[in-house]
């Protein structure tokens, strides 16, 4: 895995980075301007089109878990190996980078930070938006995203409190640090008895509900474990004119387009009870 160092990506941007991680430095930033260069010439014409265009880049990349994590926080770019939150975190990222009119690597990674981390800052661990609800809150707070579930037609809410990792605090390694296990507690006092719009898995074979839906929607999938809001990501695309999800299982192990249509995918589980839907603000 190659490390390098950075103190500035350039003036287009300004951002600043301590440390940034790369699992293949000269292939991942070889590829992530080529995709950049190659979506922008395709002229598509809507976020939604750029990001289900780019997840389909992905494909059969195979899935592996926790390539974030090390003994130090740092901005890791992996774009050979994706878990469900990294495959949606890259396409967004690179995504949101062709809606900016840029090609650089350097942008997207500035915009892989943004988007990862609270505040658009890497600082440790606790820094980085673990929980969806987080995520969702932060980055529509400085508009890189909208949430469009209580839009759509069928939407209804669910209360929680989201406090999963620091009551499972030893499926976490780093918080065997105590400063970053209450950095992780102080976030998760936030979201207690939290409310967040979700459309019901059982509407998702209403017209009305599939017609709000577009193709390239990035969804998050709600569950009924307790502590929890969000247990897998992906992105809707459609086939045969129905819509599939997209995602990086950990069944298939890889990046794959699911072969049932979104309904019948959550028919068979139990734990998942439905959909939020994120869009890119650009």
């Amino acid at each position: 895995m190659a490390l390098i160092l950075l103190t500035t990506l350039g003036a287009t941007n300004g951002a600043t980075l301590e440390k940034l991680r790369f699992h293949n430095e000269e292939t991942d930033t070889t590829r992530i301007t080529s995709l950049l260069i190659e979506c922008r010439e395709a002229n598509l014409p809507t976020p939604e089109a750029r990001v289900a265009w780019l997840g389909k880049k992905f494909l059969g990349t195979p899935y592996v878990a926790h390539t974030l994590e090390g003994e130090t926080e740092m901005i890791t770019i992996n774009l050979d190996e994706l878990d469900c939150t990294t495959f949606v975190e890259t396409v967004l990222a690179l995504a949101y980078t062709v809606g900016e009119d840029r090609t650089s690597w350097r942008d997207f990674a500035h915009n892989l930070e943004r988007m990862r981390y609270r505040g658009g800052h890497a600082n440790g661990y606790a820094s980085r938006l673990h929980y969806i609800s987080d995520w969702i809150v932060d980055n529509s707070h400085r508009g890189n995203i909208e949430e469009a579930s209580a839009s759509i037609p069928g939407s209804d809410h669910i209360i929680k409190t989201i406090d999963f990792m620091t009551r499972h605090r030893d499926l976490y390694p780093a918080l065997a640090d105590s400063a970053e296990y209450e950095r992780i507690k102080n976030v998760e006092i936030g979201y207690r008895s939290h409310r967040y719009p979700y459309v019901k898995w059982t509407k998702l074979n209403n017209k009305a509900t599939l017609g709000a839906l577009r193709e390239g929607d990035a969804v998050a999938l709600t569950t009924s474990t307790k502590d929890l809001d969000v247990s897998h990501l992906g992105i809707l695309v459609k086939v045969d004119g129905k819509f599939h999800l997209m995602h990086a299982s950990s069944v298939k192990k890889k990046v794959i387009i699911d072969p049932l249509p979104i309904y019948d995918y959550f028919k068979k589980s139990r734990s998942l009870t439905g959909l939020r839907i994120v869009r890119l603000a650009n």
